[in-house]
């Protein structure tokens, strides 16, 4: 399997490349500029991989159903992000295939350092019918990056899904592909006295079960154990607030764990 990495800017010109069998290394000697891009591709898919976009980012084990592209953040859009990311004048980037005791293991399906709001093809994904004003520190993608500090609200580390006051705010983390779960975790934001908290989710699975589940006031993790279940995404919805001053409860991070379903 071939891969390639490369960053293009604003007109698509290449910048940088680099590619080869089972994994291709970019070092970058330039700085990013507005409107540059990143984009992964393999010459074949889908695939698993494991995709580091920023050696500040880090990386994760992703599977990939076609051609992936990142526009480098910057403004208000880099709010979510370590400062340290995509800054300076040097920058290491790499894609490779995945070892099978990668892909393969049982681990947090919903962790994805790499995801944002055009991606349609590398997974896990988030997507969300509502967030905070449109603003980077209350994005969908902010609760399956893998930061869990929940106890301040507003720019990285303190970013998290925000629901704008709605009572219909509902989140969704899509797998790209069947997987077995038996574990799921809240990091339900613990911002208190600014922040409420939700006495009761439901979550529904890709074939429209649904799982009405109890939580408390706490800064600590949720912890949810459930039959082992097969679904190709899970849905956050029906939130219910508590009767608290605040209107403002929110969700820092979610985990999922389990395996893909074999092909």
């Amino acid at each position: 399997m071939n891969c390639k990495i490369e960053i293009r800017d604003n007109s698509g010109v290449t910048r940088a490349c680099a590619e080869g069998e089972r994994r291709a290394d970019l070092v970058f000697d330039g700085e990013y500029a507005p409107g540059d891009r990143i984009a992964v591709s393999l010459s074949e898919y889908p695939a698993y991989i494991v995709l580091q976009l920023d050696d500040a980012l880090g990386s994760s084990v992703n599977y990939i159903t076609g051609p992936f592209e990142l526009e480098i953040p910057f403004a208000e859009k880099k709010t979510s992000y370590s400062p340290k990311t995509f800054v300076g004048n040097r920058h290491y980037l790499y894609v490779r295939k995945a070892f099978k005791y990668e892909y393969a293991a049982y681990r947090n399906l919903a962790l994805n350092v790499n995801d944002c709001h055009e991606n349609a093809t590398l997974f896990p994904h988030a997507h969300a019918n509502v967030e905070t004003r449109g603003e980077a520190v209350f994005a969908a993608r902010n609760a399956i990056d893998g930061v869990c500090v929940n106890y301040s609200h507003g720019e990285w580390p303190f970013e998290s899904w925000g629901i704008n006051r709605r009572d219909d705010a509902e989140m969704t983390v899509e797998f790209g592909k069947t997987a077995e779960i038996d574990r799921i975790v809240l990091y339900t934001r613990a911002d208190f006295p600014h922040d409420n908290w939700w006495e009761s989710v439901t979550f529904t699975f890709s074939d429209g079960e649904k799982l009405v589940t109890k939580l408390h006031k706490s800064a600590e993790p949720h912890e949810i154990i459930i039959k082992a279940k097969k679904t190709d995404s899970i849905t956050l919805s029906e939130l219910i607030k508590a009767d608290d001053p605040s209107p403002f409860p929110a969700l820092t991070q979610i985990e999922v764990y389990g395996m893909y379903v074999k092909d």
